[in-house]
């Protein structure tokens, strides 16, 4: 394919899907991955009907057997990924003290594991399409300072900032081109509080207290990370709204 083919997990909703419609419409092949089908088949249709080269695959990022299937089909139709966005993401209000162990498991699940087997195969197909791909992390502010009772959460975006460094030592010491930026936002309205809350009414409060970004503003993000020359290595982009105190 001519188009550069971009992976987003996590895309039927909030920041990936606002990623998937910037990034196809400026003419990337955009491969969107969820556990949603009638999301998936939705914007299918969408991203067909703009013109837009776009395809939806089912995958439960909890389970690894699904993702290397992902991979598997992303090879033999499009040749592989040149650019990932791991996006997906998800978490509990679940305390250390109180918390539920099925919730931790979860988050360090998909936030932490399943980032680490997509950024595992993709670098696999960027070193065989060119070594020039780029790999981009949704993290979180949280991975930055720990937010009360967000403890596994916050542990879970740590990490990715420490998977983020470790990723970029190890391709320059096989002397890859390829590069890492982790994207870390505070609040943005997005579904994340009213499943992190179990609540409407909680998630209402949070995005009510001041002007939060949009899911498009990190957009914006990824868009101008994809647009730098090769040579240009940024690390992490911290975004806060400008009225979020800290």
């Amino acid at each position: 394919m001519k188009q550069k083919v971009l992976l987003i997990t996590g895309v039927t909703s909030g920041i990936g899907l606002a990623i998937a419609r910037e990034m196809a419409s400026q003419d990337f092949f955009v491969v969107g991955c969820g556990r949603r089908l009638a999301r998936l088949q939705s914007l299918e249709k969408e991203m067909a009907g703009n013109g837009f080269g776009f395809k939806g695959i089912v995958c439960d990022l909890r389970r690894e057997e699904n993702i290397l299937q992902m991979f598997q089909y992303i090879r033999q139709h499009y040749g592989g990924v040149d650019i990932l966005v791991n996006n997906a993401g998800l978490g509990y209000q679940a305390p250390l003290l109180t918390g539920k162990t099925e919730a931790w498991s979860e988050t360090l699940q998909v936030n932490v594991l399943a980032l680490s087997i997509c950024t595992r195969e993709a670098v696999k197909d960027m070193r065989a399409r060119g070594d020039d791909g780029y790999v981009i992390h949704i993290s979180s502010m949280s991975g930055h300072r720990v937010p009360s009772g967000s403890a596994m959460y916050s542990a879970s975006k740590f990490a990715v900032r420490a998977l983020t460094e470790s990723l970029r030592q190890e391709l320059r010491q096989v002397n890859s081109q390829i590069r890492v930026t982790a994207l870390s936002p505070g609040f943005v309205e997005t579904e994340f509080a009213e499943r992190y809350a179990n609540s409407k009414e909680r998630a209402k409060e949070v995005y009510s207290r001041y002007k939060v970004l949009e899911a498009k503003d990190i957009a914006k993000q990824v868009s101008f990370l994809l647009s730098t020359p090769s040579h240009v290595q940024i690390h992490d982009i911290l975004t806060r709204p400008t009225m979020q105190p800290n």
